[in-house]
């Protein structure tokens, strides 16, 4: 699916269409409607580029405690730990 977004929205926000997308892709990601991987692949970005984006505007990643314990039993299991 493609959505149309007339010009003069565009002209309105002062963005360029990356920058909108931009801006559209983070509000997804902070509504947790796409992932932190999925986000970076839609806006063409690596991870590290995207946190950095999130970082500037003071957005945190979704890291929630059960993401610390699959983390913490993936390194044990790699000897990591």
């Amino acid at each position: 699916m493609s959505i149309l977004i007339p010009d003069e929205v565009l002209k309105a926000s002062g963005m360029s269409e990356n920058e909108l997308m931009l801006e559209l892709i983070i509000l997804l990601f902070q509504q947790k409607k796409i992932s932190i991987g999925k986000a970076a692949n839609l806006v063409k970005m690596n991870l590290l580029q995207f946190q950095h984006e999130l970082a500037i505007r003071k957005i945190s990643i979704h890291y929630e405690i059960t993401d610390l314990e699959t983390d913490m039993k993936n390194l044990k299991k790699l000897g990591r730990l």
